[in-house]
């Protein structure tokens, strides 16, 4: 089984790389981030000619989830599903293949002294409770996604330049590892344990070129799902050429 990840930066900017994407890696799944448009825009039919089914949860202009996979995707949920008052479309899940797959889109922060920020920290907080509230550590599950943090200093190019930002800072580190104590692996570590690889490049300052990136991207596991892990790649050659998203596609391979 192959899942992929991929904060797309607009499927309608890049729908023919998309398409692109499916046809040389011939996923299972893929979770996509950063829509960028509604539900009734999305391109559905374009995706089930190529031999896709498409699961979305779209918002216009910003944010935007979906996961599209050969097989029907069932018992399809949006959002967190909580109490809270937010019209955010940052996590679709679905069973496909025997694994219940959840595309998030992790709120980026903007400053640490801004109110994006607390937000991003109170949006990790839920996504633990519907974890714990939703999910089994002990089933196959892949939590897949731009989770807008580093794991670690291995995962950034250069971490004295980015220290306490929003995207390393060491409360969304603390984040991040409780949701792994819910019963998570990071299975991009697991193939990868020396880091150095990355997902994403500013577009600013020659990023791409000079290879300034970090890794924001992942899949989490939980443990029966750890077991299948085969092998992990980033898609680099999906960041160059023309008009590209700042990320580049994560590929995680399981045992069936």
């Amino acid at each position: 089984m192959r899942i992929i990840t991929w904060n797309v930066n607009s499927v309608r900017a890049r729908l023919d790389r998309l398409l692109g994407v499916l046809e040389r890696h011939e996923p299972d799944a893929i979770c996509l981030q950063e829509l960028k448009m509604a539900e009734e825009e999305f391109p559905a039919l374009r995706l089930e000619q190529a031999g896709y089914h498409s699961a979305i949860f779209g918002q216009k202009t910003y944010n935007g989830v979906a996961i599209l996979s050969k097989a029907p995707p069932g018992n399809v949920t949006r959002s967190l599903e909580d109490s809270a008052d937010d019209s955010q479309a940052r996590l679709i899940a679905a069973d496909v293949a025997g694994v219940r797959v959840i595309s998030v889109y992790v709120p980026n922060g903007g400053d640490v002294t801004s109110e994006k920020w607390s937000y991003k920290l109170e949006w990790l907080s839920r996504l633990h409770e519907y974890l714990e509230a939703k999910a089994d550590p002990k089933k196959p599950l892949a939590v897949c996604g731009d989770f807008n943090i580093t794991p670690d200093d291995k995962d950034v190019k250069h971490p004295e330049l980015w220290a306490e930002t929003v995207l390393c800072h060491r409360e969304v580190r603390g984040a991040f590892d409780r949701l792994i104590d819910w019963g998570l692996v990071d299975a991009f570590r697991v193939v990868h344990p020396e880091g150095g690889i990355y997902s994403w490049w500013d577009y600013r300052r020659l990023g791409f070129q000079k290879n300034n990136g970090l890794r924001i991207d992942g899949i989490l596991v939980t443990k029966p799902l750890a077991e299948r892990i085969q092998g992990a790649f980033v898609d680099r050659d999906e960041r160059k050429g023309s008009k590209p998203s700042d990320h580049a596609p994560l590929i995680l391979d399981f045992s069936d």
